[in-house]
């Protein structure tokens, strides 16, 4: 099964993948935000750094959730 049919069964099927899913999404368009300044405070640095590593949490755990419900499949 594809990984994009997987992500659409998982985003009607599974809370989990869902809330994951929104807030990877709000993240992203908080950290386009940070990319449309010319500059950044170090506050505004600190939090696009942890933006960042907060997305990249969630994007393996969506990962996870999909190798998962592949492997339940067979």
């Amino acid at each position: 099964m594809e990984e994009k049919t997987i992500k659409e069964l998982l985003l009607k099927e599974s809370e989990e993948f869902s809330k994951a899913n929104r807030l990877h999404q709000q993240y992203e368009k908080k950290l386009e935000k940070f990319k449309a300044k010319s500059y950044l405070t170090e506050e505004e640095k600190l939090e696009e750094k942890e933006l960042k590593k907060k997305k990249l949490a969630l994007k393996d755990k969506m990962y996870y959730l999909m190798t998962k419900y592949r492997k339940s499949l067979k």
